[in-house]
Formats: structure tokens, sequence, C-alpha cells
């Protein structure tokens, strides 16, 4: 993980943190995929929270000068991807988090600690 990478990831989950998101995860893809190195994964408790974590997340990496290259899902945010090339942001409402189990697609995906 490039230290530049390591920022962006921390910064994502202190965002959706701060927004009292619920269990954040992240996942180291390189390897696995060619689509990304890094899934940051979390949920919120209703579609109102998602969009508030996500816009959040968006407004404080935009402050670092840096952008998505695109979100999926705000308009009925159930689940909305945040793509930032190297790291892809998923943000849940709960029950949508439970139906879909990303995480089990991604079981061989080693888990990472970012220390917060």
């Amino acid at each position: 993980m490039t230290l530049e990478t390591l920022e962006k990831v921390k910064s994502i989950v202190e965002a959706a943190l701060q927004k009292k998101a619920k269990d954040a995860e992240v996942l180291r893809l390189t390897g696995l995929t060619i689509m990304t190195d890094y899934f940051v994964i979390c949920s919120g408790e209703s579609t109102t929270q998602v969009r508030t974590i996500v816009d959040y997340i968006e407004e404080s990496l935009r402050k670092s000068g840096i952008k998505p290259t695109s979100i999926e899902g705000y308009t009925n945010s159930r689940w909305v991807l945040m793509d930032y090339g190297d790291v892809i942001v998923h943000v849940f409402e709960e029950e949508t988090r439970q139906y879909y189990e990303i995480e089990k697609l991604w079981i061989d995906a080693p888990r990472i600690d970012i220390g917060l």
C-alpha cells in the first residue's frame, strides 16, 4: 500500500466513522482483481444516514484535492459505491449489506486494520 493510498483509506474510514458509520472494514484486493486495490465497506442505519456518510466522505477528500471518478446508487442510497480508483467505497444501508454479504464474495481478501 502506498503512503498516498494509506492516507486515502484512513481519511475515508475516519470520515465515515465521524458520521457514525457501522462495521467499517477495509479489504485488500491487490492481486485478487484488477479493478481496485482496496474496498472500504461500512453501513448506515437508514438511507438518510447513508447519504450523510457519502456526502461527508466526498467533502473530506475533496478538501485534499481527491475527487471520485464516479458515485453510483446515491438516489436510492441503499448501496452507494464511490470509485476513487485505487480505493472503492461501499456504503450500505444495514439491511442491504446483510442481503448482499459483499464481504463473503471477497473471503480471500485480507482484512486491513488501519488503527482507528
